[in-house]
């Protein structure tokens, strides 16, 4: 009996990855796209390798800009594509980067 519950509480302590990345969309309705960058070295050579990764992650409340560098946490499956949520807004854009890469026209 003590055996089957023990059972019962490992299984209910489910781990998510989470992950830190930046806001490079936010064009959708409660998605945005977050690009995570990992490094690794290589494996014969040991060149240090840089990769990013592009998750479809949940925004609720929809406060999430480009530019914004966020934490996802991994998650049931929301769509097609999404299985991670927004959990914090860890560090505001300073400038929007459409409008600080668009030029001034007279």
């Amino acid at each position: 009996m003590a055996e089957t519950t023990q059972k019962a509480a490992a299984a209910s302590e489910v781990h998510h990855q989470t992950k830190v990345g930046v806001v490079v969309s936010d064009k959708m309705q409660k998605t945005v796209v977050v690009s995570v960058e990992r490094t690794f070295a290589h494996a014969r050579y040991g060149k240090r390798i840089r990769r990013t990764t592009r998750f479809l992650a949940h925004d609720e409340k929809g406060e999430c800009k480009a530019g914004d560098l966020v934490a996802i946490t991994e998650t049931r499956p929301l769509s097609k594509l999404k299985r991670w949520r927004v959990t914090q807004v860890l560090e505001k854009a300073s400038v929007a980067p459409a409008a600080a890469a668009a030029p001034k026209s007279a």
